[in-house]
């Protein structure tokens, strides 16, 4: 049986239209979900939207709508969005899904079981944007006085009797958890924050409301929903089946990957592990905090109008430039910045000049000389195995790379061996050979589309319709479980009487905008 291997994104808040950020998220996820797929792991790969909490319920009453119209009519863009960048999840959850109601009741009754629940009256600092509490040590003041989160969003006090969990009960369990797993939390820089954050002390967490009726009921306390945070992140059980221990979720869980956005760390480094500890059950192996995606080096905000529809920069430079420029351009777990023309630079010089096109003149120069008929082994030399030892490193970096999720450092590895190809194809030139020495011809190009197919596979994780279309042209698996490894596809393929078709450009060179989306 296939070793599993279960990744989650965050599920996106819907109060608003998806940003750069989700897209971002959806789509790292992506390439490591179909990463690991290619790796013989049977993945379970999850997304969707986290639709209960005040905020909702605000934002829907001032545009005349129930809560459940809201959610119905926000969720689906963000469910449009990752069908639109081709982002191959085995399910897109909701947590106003029936099955997640009945998860969220389940772990609740789990922590009471344990003695961590208990009713009492909150006082205390609140922000509806951030859905969280902050003591007072945490809060500055803004213009006018008001208070504002350390997220820079106005806090309200609110008073109310709510259900509590003891929070502070699994301080030392935590920082016990952070010292023994040191890779729980990645990358470092949260790691710290957080290990700060616990060290300075907990307090107990208010875990539900009376003020609105927009979440999951709490079990037999009439009244009383959940907050918020105490549903979205049961979401990732949800999934896989819990609390029926029959169901995928012997298989699926613990949880290999929760990817998400470095402002939410400290609910799923905290809160989360603190409630699973309560209830019984194994914690997830890794939750990694990646950064924010800048405009043009400044954070995207209603206020300043920079804000910017991903699936219009899809649609004006296409998906694939925008799944490879994200991955390539921004170092995993850092913030990073993009524009249009970064977006048009980076794509036309490594997809369009450099893979697109030394796949479409090797192609097409068989295809037009040689009738489409793969080459013959013909006479080799030592820099076609040199080449091909290239491909073969760049393909063991590739893969150690992602399996670190070192997504960046991964495509510079793919991109010098692309350059390799292009420095071969220069220096060998096919196309003088084929008057002087045809049989060296044939092992050059017979060398050139052994590497096109290689550099194909490794890459088909980050830009799949694309590196699939040119696995197509060469007769080859363009699914996520394309082969590396397999010696002999070549001589199989040559003796099944293949031909090559004449190719199709794969990449084209991009123009900026006249109407740029930044």
């Amino acid at each position: 049986m296939a070793e599993p291997y279960y990744i989650t994104t965050a599920i996106h808040y819907p109060n608003g239209k998806p940003h750069i950020g989700h897209a971002y998220e959806m789509i790292a996820a992506d390439a490591i979900a179909r990463f690991q797929r290619q790796a013989g792991r049977d993945v379970r790969f999850m997304t969707g939207t986290d639709e209960h909490g005040l905020k909702m319920a605000q934002t829907a009453r001032a545009r005349d709508l129930t809560a459940r119209q809201l959610a119905d009519e926000m969720s689906a863009y963000f469910s449009d969005m990752a069908r639109d960048l081709n982002i191959s999840y085995d399910r897109f959850i909701r947590t106003s899904d029936p099955d997640h109601y009945a998860a969220s009741q389940a772990i609740w009754k789990a922590m009471e079981a344990n003695g961590d629940l208990y009713l009492d009256r909150y006082e205390g600092w609140y922000s509806v944007r951030d859905e969280a509490f902050y003591e007072e040590k945490e809060l500055t003041e803004g213009e006018g006085g008001i208070k504002l989160s350390p997220q820079g969003t106005p806090v309200e006090w609110t008073a109310e009797e709510t259900w509590f969990f003891r929070l502070s009960k699994y301080q030392q369990k935590l920082l016990d958890l952070y010292a023994a797993q040191p890779d729980f939390i990645r990358p470092e820089r949260s790691r710290n924050e957080i290990v700060k954050f616990v060290e300075g002390g907990l307090v107990d967490l208010s875990i539900s409301r009376t003020s609105f009726d927009w979440g999951v009921p709490v079990p037999d306390s009439p009244g009383h929903v959940m907050y918020v945070w105490v549903d979205a992140l049961t979401n990732y059980l949800t999934g896989i089946g819990y609390p029926d221990a029959g169901s995928d979720l012997a298989h699926y869980w613990p949880a290999n990957l929760h990817l998400i956005g470095k402002d939410i760390t400290r609910f799923h480094t905290v809160y989360w592990p603190a409630f699973l500890m309560s209830a019984g059950i194994a914690l997830p192996k890794q939750v990694f905090a990646h950064g924010f995606i800048l405009n043009r080096g400044e954070k995207m905000s209603k206020s300043t109008g920079n804000v910017v529809d991903p699936m219009e920069l899809a649609r004006l430079y296409g998906v694939e430039s925008l799944r490879y420029f994200l991955l390539r351009e921004v170092a995993f777990g850092s913030d990073g910045s993009f524009s249009d023309e970064a977006i048009v630079t980076r794509a036309n010089a490594d997809l369009a000049n450099s893979f697109g096109n030394l796949a479409q003149r090797t192609l097409a120069f068989i295809a037009k000389n040689l009738e489409g008929e793969l080459p013959g082994n013909g006479r080799g030399e030592a820099a076609d195995t040199e080449l091909l030892i290239a491909v073969t490193q760049a393909g063991h970096e590739f893969r150690e790379a992602f399996e670190n999720l070192a997504l960046g450092q991964a495509l510079e590895a793919w991109m010098r061996a692309v350059f390799a190809c292009n420095q071969y194809i220069d220096a060998q030139a096919p196309w003088a050979l084929r008057k002087t020495d045809p049989e060296r011809m044939h092992a050059v190009l017979g060398t050139l589309v052994r590497a096109i197919r290689d550099l194909a596979i490794i890459v088909l994780p980050v830009i799949p319709e694309s590196a699939g279309k040119i696995l197509d042209q060469l007769g080859q698996d363009a699914r996520d479980h394309a082969a590396l490894d397999d010696k002999g596809w070549y001589e199989a393929l040559t003796a099944s009487g293949f031909r090559l078709a004449p190719p199709t450009g794969v990449f084209p060179r991009l123009e900026l905008a006249a109407d740029p989306a930044a």
